[in-house]
C-alpha cells in the first residue's frame, strides 16, 4: 500500500516540479525537501504520537501513519527520478508533438511520459527495494511487520535469536529479489509496447 501512495506521490511531485508555475514548484520543493531532508523514524513518531496532541482529530491508527508517511517520503524520493526521467526524453519529441498540434496534457500522457517511464524502471525499483528495508521502522509504532513478528517470536522463546534473525534476513532477501524480477519484467514489457524490443 505504501508502495502505491509512493508511486502516486513520486508522479504527482515530479510533473509538479515541471510545472509552469511558480507557485506550483515552490510547494512541490518544500514537500521534497521535507521528507528528503527530515529522519523517517522521526517523521512517523510525529504522525503517530505528536499530531493527537496537536488535535485528537488527527489520531490515526499504525497502519494509516505507516503507509502515508513511508508513501510520502518514498514520493519525495521517487520525485527526483520521474522529474529526471522525464526531462531525458529528446527535445525533438517536444518539437513534433507541438508541430503536430499535440495538446500538453496529450503529449507528456501518450509522447512523453512512456518513453520517460524506460529511464525511470531501474531506478525506482532500488527506490521499492529501498522502501521494503524501511518498512521494519513502523515497528517502532507497535504496527506488527515482519520485524515485529520476529522479535515477537524470539521473545517468546520460540525461535532463537539466530533462528529469528536468519529467517528476516532470508524473507527480506527473497522480497528483494522479487522486486527486482518484477521491474525487470516492467522494462522488458516497456520496451516491447515502444518497438524497442523484439
Amino acid at each position: 500500500m505504501a508502495g502505491a501512495v509512493g508511486t502516486a506521490a513520486a508522479i504527482v511531485s515530479g510533473l509538479a516540479g515541471l510545472s509552469s508555475s511558480r507557485a506550483v514548484r515552490w510547494a512541490n520543493q518544500v514537500y521534497v525537501d521535507f521528507f528528503r531532508g527530515s529522519s523517517a523514524i522521526i517523521q512517523l513518531y510525529w504522525a503517530y504520537y505528536a499530531l493527537p496532541i496537536i488535535d485528537r482529530d488527527l489520531t490515526f491508527s499504525p497502519l494509516q501513519v505507516g503507509v502515508v508517511v513511508l508513501g510520502l517520503n518514498m514520493g519525495g524520493y521517487g520525485s527526483e527520478i520521474v522529474r529526471g526521467a522525464v526531462q531525458s526524453v529528446s527535445r525533438g519529441q517536444y518539437e513534433a508533438s507541438t508541430a503536430l498540434s499535440i495538446g500538453g496534457y496529450q503529449r507528456m500522457r501518450y509522447i512523453i511520459f512512456p518513453q520517460a517511464v524506460l529511464s525511470m524502471l531501474p531506478p525506482y525499483g532500488n527506490l521499492l527495494i529501498e522502501m521494503l528495508k524501511g518498512t521494519a521502522l513502523v515497528s517502532l509504532i507497535t504496527l506488527a511487520d515482519l520485524t515485529r513478528v520476529g522479535l515477537d517470536l524470539r521473545q517468546a522463546g520460540d525461535l532463537s535469536s539466530a533462528s529469528a534473525f536468519t529467517a528476516l534476513l532470508v524473507i527480506y532477501f527473497f522480497l528483494a529479489i522479487s522486486i527486482t524480477f518484477i521491474v525487470r519484467r516492467a522494462e522488458r514489457f516497456a520496451r516491447r509496447s515502444m518497438g524497442l524490443e523484439a
